[in-house]
């Protein structure tokens, strides 16, 4: 049943979607500019689901304001950050994942980058997620170079494999499928492990997801007007990689847009190291302005404290905009039985930060109250509607700037509603 709930949400976005029809490799060569079919139009397309959420919303006002933009228009905004395309149903990091999301109206598109073993860049969530978010394990040839190979589940032991794009060339890399993320700690075959899908996503467009290096991504993104936010993806092989530094991958990310001749006003770099952001500032200043720190000292309340209260020293050493899950930003005021802003929200404003926060559409069911990213409002957290309730605090009152999603039509209606 829960596969066939994310299937049927999705039914109303493919009628118009412009998504390659492939018996192979997708296209990948982005030479089509906003438009399609050379008309110059382009219909942004919310599919039921934001439809869903708001009917499942409890009733007041911003349900009521909600409602009355249920006929659009809805255009393309900077708003919406597609976070790795649209993974709630596409394979993450894929062409078609990237169009789905473009289709929905995300204003900027991440590619999170890591490297391969002749350090060349491409686009995957981490550095070694190839075992969970590829068929690298279905390819005898390849599965053979991870760093660990498929070992099945035995006696309580869960079933363990490990393969990182520094494993492969970056040739390799291109002959991989994408699909959706997940895994199955009990196999007992590759084809077992293989089938982990989260039960609110689903496999029906995971056939062969077309990966991309990070040049294809420029291309693609550039073809289609809209704007960049790669994530420096932090290494987990110890650095330098046979000679290659930190420094040395932090700057030929940056090269990839000058290269291509992107204006660093489209470009959103993001790191969850603070030295990748400093280098950035002092190196590339003009692509170090729009930097975004991604701030996950919130994960613990000690860490929390700490992130709160240097948020002010980050902001003298020129950091401009910080990004902690969205979670971080809120909190329940008890007396009131209101979500409010939290110190940390508070205390990032009073600094002159810009927030930019992550991610929406990662969570399931909301009927039970949320998981990770809904942590600090769970008291008040009943149903999939409320993911509006929290999402108009973040805007109305937190005043965050930006919003990665997995599903970008549900933040594009919310944000062709308001004007955003």
């Amino acid at each position: 049943m829960h596969c066939l709930l994310a299937v049927s949400l999705f039914l109303g976005l493919v009628t118009g979607a412009v998504i390659p029809k492939r018996t192979g490799k997708g296209n990948v060569n982005g030479s089509h500019k906003q438009g399609n079919n050379g008309n110059g139009k382009f219909n942004v397309q919310m599919g039921p689901r934001p439809y869903y959420l708001v009917e499942d919303m409890d009733d007041g006002p911003l349900k009521e304001k909600l409602q009355s933009c249920s006929e659009g228009p809805f255009t393309v905004s900077d708003f919406v950050f597609a976070h790795r395309g649209a993974p709630l149903q596409f394979p993450e990091h894929t062409l078609e994942s990237y169009s789905a999301a473009r289709r929905m109206g995300a204003g900027a598109i991440e590619c999170d980058v890591a490297f391969t073993n002749d350090k060349q860049l491409v686009c995957r969530h981490a550095q070694c997620d190839l075992h969970t978010t590829t068929d690298i394990l279905n390819r005898t040839e390849l599965a053979s170079k991870c760093t660990t190979p498929f070992t099945p589940a035995s006696e309580g032991t869960e079933a363990e494999a490990l393969c990182c794009t520094s494993d492969i060339t970056q040739a390799e890399f291109k002959t991989l499928c994408g699909k959706m993320d997940g895994f199955n700690p009990n196999a007992m075959t590759v084809e077992e492990y293989l089938d982990g899908t989260p039960y609110f996503r689903t496999d029906l467009y995971s056939t062969c997801g077309t990966v991309l290096t990070h040049n294809e991504y420029i291309g693609l993104v550039d073809g289609w007007d809209l704007k960049y936010s790669p994530e420096l993806k932090t290494p987990e092989v110890e650095m330098p990689f046979e000679g290659y530094t930190q420094e040395q991958y932090a700057q030929d990310m940056i090269d990839a847009y000058k290269k291509a001749n992107i204006d660093p006003s489209r470009v959103w770099a993001q790191s969850f190291l603070p030295d990748d952001i400093f280098y950035w500032i002092e190196n590339e200043p003009e692509f170090g302005a729009q930097a975004v720190y991604l701030d996950e000292r919130v994960d613990t309340p000690e860490g929390y404290a700490n992130a709160t209260a240097s948020l002010a020293e980050l902001a003298a050493r020129g950091v401009q905009i910080v990004a902690p899950a969205f979670f971080a930003l809120t909190k329940v005021d008890n007396a009131k039985g209101a979500i409010v802003p939290s110190e940390y929200a508070l205390a990032a404003k009073a600094a002159g930060l810009e927030i930019v926060t992550w991610s929406l559409e990662r969570s399931g069911w909301l009927n039970e109250g949320g998981d990770y990213y809904y942590q600090y409002v769970m008291p008040v957290i009943n149903n999939d509607g409320d993911l509006y309730t929290v999402l108009d605090v973040l805007v109305q009152q937190v005043g965050i700037t930006h919003f990665f999603t997995d599903w970008p039509a549900t933040l594009t209606y919310y944000a062709s509603c308001f004007g955003i």
